[in-house]
């Protein structure tokens, strides 16, 4: 046999993936849904700039291809991403990626908007997120361990002050503190359960709120005060 037709080794199949993400329309109902959400297909092929049928063949490959997940609720199906696996590789996959080419006055604000903050499926991102991780590491609550964070003893009791319980998280299946790259700032933030933990409770806190209808976040005032004070970050 040529050494030009060797078979192949057995692999994923990375070329499927790459094709379902790699339409325009799909990826923007990606985006749209990293936050964590779930969002009926009308609002989806809005968001897209799509129609409703162009939309519903999009959604029906994106879910075959198991990256999203949809589910009734009355007359409407919403859809989400298939798992907090699905959001990890669209931003490992931003962060290299050329960046957006801003042609108008209202996406540069966006564009800022979502770097300034924002939540990245289930954890904070952003210039918010990545100081937030940079001060627990410089109050050593947590310390980066390989490819992510761990927690020290220090850091035990800080969370468990914050009303996070570290033990019954590292008893989970899901990494406790993956570092995950900012596609924005180039650095990491915390992410996995325990980056999850963390923004549930700046959420139940009122520290953060939602005001412009996508996954952009800024603090309240008790929330900066709270960051400042907690995290010895001043935004």
């Amino acid at each position: 046999m040529s050494k030009f037709h060797s078979p192949r080794p057995p692999e994923p199949n990375l070329a499927g993936i790459a094709a379902l993400i790699g339409d325009p329309t799909r990826t923007a109902f990606l985006f749209a849904l990293l936050d964590g959400g779930a969002l009926p297909a009308t609002e989806l092929a809005y968001r897209a700039g799509a129609s409703p049928q162009a939309a519903s063949a999009h959604l029906r490959k994106l879910v075959d291809g198991r990256l999203l997940a949809v589910s009734a609720s009355g007359r409407h199906r919403l859809y989400r991403l298939a798992g907090h696996h699905v959001a990890e590789a669209i931003e490992a996959l931003a962060f290299i990626a050329p960046p957006p080419r801003i042609v108008s006055l209202n996406q540069s604000i966006a564009i800022e908007r979502l770097r300034a903050g924002r939540t990245c499926y289930d954890h904070l991102a952003g210039r918010l997120g990545v100081a937030v991780t940079d001060g627990l590491v410089t109050r050593g609550a947590l310390r980066r361990c390989g490819s992510g964070f761990d927690v020290t003893t220090r850091g035990e009791r800080f969370f468990r002050e914050l009303g996070v319980d570290v033990p019954a998280l590292r008893r989970g299946r899901r990494i406790l503190g993956r570092a995950c790259t900012d596609w924005t700032e180039r650095r990491p933030h915390l992410a996995g359960s325990l980056g999850k933990a963390l923004l549930d409770r700046f959420v139940a806190n009122t520290w953060l709120t939602r005001p412009n209808g996508d996954r952009s976040v800024q603090l309240t005032d008790r929330g900066r005060r709270a960051v400042a004070r907690l995290f010895e970050v001043n935004i």
